[in-house]
């Protein structure tokens, strides 16, 4: 009986995939060119953060962005990114000051939505979604004794435009915005117990096919 239930298991999983694979294609068929992959130069403008009687003063850096779009059809898809970028997050409190060089890798999915506007050559998006900001201390003689890597959850938003320059390739402006918390390095002493914005408006490249 146990192993029947198993097989009817299987068989409701095997054709829920399959038609899910079924309806993904019918909608990207309506898409002529459903994928595009865009690279960016960032900025990334974290905010200072106060809480817990600490503040945290993170400084401006300048990355790279790879992301790729998939389009279920002319207004709807979704992407999915990962960005780098370096830089030192500055504390300051009881103990005086204190800083920790890190490098910031962020992994995210997005919804995104491309409104229909009736100008040639120019394709503007919003996205949604969430990500993984994950922090990982250099080897920096600076940073302070103790501090291990980290990862914080975040809400992500932002929206921009694609500018086609031929068919396949052009030009990407992009702005992200991150809610999350600011790091601690897994040290209580640089707890905020608050959360901080990052800013991240972006230029590049993409190719779509």
């Amino acid at each position: 009986m146990k192993a029947l239930v198993n097989r009817q298991k299987l068989v409701v999983l095997f054709f829920g995939a399959a038609a899910f694979l079924f309806f993904a294609n019918a909608a990207s068929a309506q898409v002529e060119m459903s994928s595009q992959v865009n690279l960016n130069y960032m900025g990334v403008i974290p905010k200072n953060s106060t809480g817990n009687g600490i503040t945290d003063d993170a400084t401006r850096s300048g990355g790279l962005l790879l992301s790729y779009t998939h389009m279920f059809n002319s207004w709807t898809g979704v992407e999915g990114g990962y960005g780098w970028t370096r830089n030192t997050q500055n504390y300051s409190g009881d103990f005086g000051t204190s800083g920790v060089q890190t490098n910031l890798h962020e992994i995210t999915g997005a919804l995104v939505l491309k409104p229909t506007l009736h100008v040639a050559k120019i394709r503007p998006y919003v996205l949604a979604g969430i990500g993984g900001l994950r922090f990982t201390p250099t080897s920096d003689p600076g940073n302070m004794d103790g501090v291990l890597s980290q990862t914080k959850g975040a809400f992500l938003y932002g929206g921009g435009a694609d500018f086609n320059v031929t068919h396949h390739v052009g030009m990407r402006v992009d702005y992200r915005g991150f809610v999350t918390k600011p790091p601690d390095f897994t040290l209580s002493s640089l707890t905020l117990g608050s959360t901080t914005h990052l800013a991240q408006p972006s230029i590049g490249i993409f190719f779509r096919f």
